[in-house]
């Protein structure tokens, strides 16, 4: 389990989170919804310290590591932490000069020392795993969009994380792309990969998620599972945004 406790981050006189709390437990899926502008991105780069908050906790319980954001933690606590999670961003982030097969092992070799040789064979791996055993050696320009999405979900697992962050991964996408990308998703969280989702893919939470937020203006506006969050339900403000994004 992982307890995320009291965070807060301002840009500038911006006061983008104002106190959230969530606990993520190993094998769960988590869906965070809210509207643009409501602090959800940031939130989730915080868990991994892309973002640094100005307060909270992060704890992992099994004692490996505990996070006071208000003491200031210095780079090796942080390197800790964003090596707990992999990262899979909204606009893929892949490096365009690498080949497929090299953006997977460049974490491995640079990050954790792991041998070429060996990143390679789990890099091979993964690709299988994503479904594109063939597309190894190419560039992500010669990728479609599911593509090189599916190849950034890969080069998050290379890292082996005890969490894996998805920052509205098919936002970018053709209609037609976000099904290949969706699937892969449910892929892992049907073998028990604990993720932290935001998305506005309303039909994968349903389907998936095991826990539902709902984060406008800074705050966490409700919480529970996904029948609580989508039909039993009753407050004003998720009911509406549900309503909304339904349209």
């Amino acid at each position: 389990m992982i307890q995320v406790t009291n965070i807060h981050k301002a840009f500038g006189s911006n006061q983008v989170l104002k106190g959230i709390d969530l606990t993520i437990h190993k094998g769960n899926v988590v869906v965070i919804l809210g509207p643009s502008g409501s602090g959800k991105t940031t939130f989730l780069r915080c868990i991994n310290a892309l973002e640094i908050p100005d307060q909270g906790v992060i704890a992992f319980d099994d004692g490996s590591l505990t996070v006071d954001f208000a003491t200031k933690p210095n780079k090796k606590t942080l390197l800790a932490l964003q090596r707990k999670s992999g990262m899979v961003f909204q606009s893929y982030n892949l490096f365009p000069h690498k080949t497929a097969i090299e953006n997977l092992m460049l974490g491995p070799v640079v990050v954790q020392g792991t041998s070429k040789a060996v990143a390679r064979t789990q890099a091979l791996t993964l690709l299988a795993k994503v479904g594109l055993s063939g597309k190894a050696d190419l560039y992500p320009f010669q990728l479609s969009g599911g593509q090189q999405q599916r190849i950034g979900i890969a080069r998050a697992l290379a890292i082996e994380p005890s969490l894996l962050l998805f920052d509205e991964p098919t936002s970018a996408l053709d209609p037609e792309l976000v099904k290949e990308v969706l699937a892969t998703m449910k892929q892992l969280a049907s073998e028990g990969w604990t993720m932290v989702v935001v998305t506005h893919e309303i039909n994968f939470a349903r389907e998936v998620a095991d826990h539902v937020v709902l984060i406008e203006d800074g705050y966490v506006v409700e919480e529970g599972s996904a029948e609580q969050m989508f039909e039993l339900s009753t407050h004003p403000r998720t009911q509406a945004f549900l309503q909304r994004i339904s349209e």
